[in-house]
């Protein structure tokens, strides 16, 4: 088991910064890639970004490619999602997940374990 809890939501204006932790315990060593995803109201959830287990490999959604940097740290069992220049239609619930290696990473079905989230509200 893989439990992953996140942190650092809150409410911000368009323009502002955020960061985004999550913090993984449990049978981490069975996990490859860690992912953000996001889920606005009245929308199905999204991929937003995704770390390899060296992190020498991240991928993005182009929704946030340039603003968003995801990052993690093995040795504190934690990934970061770092959010800049922040617009209204980043609000969300964002969710971190940890995905087993061989599966693609931008499926919602790849990821195994989640976090239980954390809300973003950007105000214009």
């Amino acid at each position: 088991q893989v439990q992953l809890v996140e942190s650092g939501g809150g409410l911000v204006q368009a323009g502002d910064s955020l960061r985004l932790s999550c913090a993984a315990s449990g049978r981490t060593f069975s996990s490859d890639a860690m992912g953000w995803f996001r889920q606005a109201p009245g929308k199905e959830r999204e991929f937003v970004a995704v770390i390899t287990l060296s992190g020498s490999n991240t991928y993005y959604a182009d929704s946030v490619k340039g603003r968003f940097t995801i990052s993690r740290d093995n040795a504190k069992n934690t990934v970061y999602l770092q959010m800049n220049s922040l617009k209204p239609e980043d609000t969300a619930v964002y969710y971190c997940a940890a995905k087993p290696f061989g599966l693609p990473y931008w499926k919602q079905m790849s990821y195994d374990y989640w976090g239980q989230g954390t809300q973003v509200t950007v105000s214009s």
